[in-house]
C-alpha cells in the first residue's frame, strides 16, 4: 500500500517568543521540520504534503531543501488541526493509499513505529499513536475499551475522570486518505477552543461502525 505524508507546520510557536516559525527551530543540528520529514521519508512516501502557515515562505524553503518533491500548501486561518489537514485535500486528489499525519514540531518519531501503525491499518480504519505519560499534563486522552479506541478527548474538554487517564495522544494518525478527508468533513467546532479537532475523527469513525485502535510508543 502506498503512503502519503501530511506534515502540519502552520503553528506560530508563540510560547517560543520568536519570529521564526516553530518548526524551523533547530534541534540536533537540524530544524524540527526536517526531523519530522525524515521520520516518514524512510517509508518512501508517494507524496509528501507540508501544511504551512506562519512564515510559509521560510517553511516551504526548508521543506523543499529536504525533499524537492514535497508539496507545500498554506493554511491561511488557524482553525484547528482538522482544518489544517483539510488543506492537503487537493494535493492528495486521486490518492487512495494510507495517509499519515505528522507534526512538524514533533521530531524523532521512529520509522518502525510508523510501520507498526500501517500494519495495524490492515485490521482497522483509523490508527492513532499514543503514549503513557508520566505527567499527562495538557495532552489529549485516549478513551479505550480493550484494543478499541473509542474517542480522543482534548484536555480542555475532559472531565476530571478522563484527565486521570495516562494514555495520551501524540497527534500522529494513520488512515486511508479518502476516508480521512471524508471524516474531516463531519468534524465540527463545538468545543472549548471552538476549533476543528482532527482527533474528533475517531469518534466519528466509531459512530459509523468503523474500527479504530491505538499503537503505543515510549514517551521520550
Amino acid at each position: 500500500m502506498e503512503v502519503a505524508l501530511i506534515l502540519l507546520a502552520a503553528g506560530k510557536g508563540t510560547r517560543m517568543q520568536s519570529e521564526l516559525p516553530k518548526v524551523l527551530h533547530s534541534v540536533a543540528h537540524a530544524p524540527l521540520l526536517e526531523h519530522a520529514m525524515a521520520s516518514g521519508a524512510a517509508l518512501s512516501p508517494a507524496r509528501t504534503v507540508v501544511v504551512a502557515g506562519h512564515g510559509a515562505e521560510l517553511v516551504s524553503a526548508a521543506a523543499k531543501a529536504f525533499d524537492e518533491d514535497a508539496q507545500v500548501v498554506v493554511q491561511t486561518e488557524q482553525l484547528g488541526t482538522a482544518h489544517a489537514v483539510g488543506q492537503a485535500r487537493e494535493a492528495l486528489q486521486g490518492f487512495d493509499g494510507t495517509a499519515i499525519v505528522l507534526y512538524g514540531d514533533t521530531p524523532f518519531v521512529r520509522t518502525e513505529t510508523l510501520e507498526e501503525m500501517c500494519e495495524a491499518l490492515t485490521h482497522n480504519d483509523v490508527v492513532v499513536l499514543g503514549f503513557d505519560a508520566a505527567d499527562p499534563a495538557r495532552y489529549g486522552r485516549l478513551i479505550t475499551q480493550g484494543d478499541t479506541l473509542d474517542r480522543i478527548v482534548e484536555f480542555k474538554d475532559a472531565t476530571d475522570e478522563q484527565r486521570s487517564i495516562t494514555l495520551c495522544n501524540s497527534g500522529v494518525i494513520a488512515c486511508n486518505a479518502k476516508l480521512l478527508f471524508d471524516l474531516i468533513d463531519a468534524v465540527g467546532n463545538d468545543n472549548a477552543s471552538e476549533e476543528y479537532y482532527l482527533t474528533d475523527i475517531v469518534a466519528i469513525a466509531r459512530e459509523r461502525g468503523l474500527k479504530a485502535t491505538a499503537v503505543t510508543c515510549d514517551e521520550a
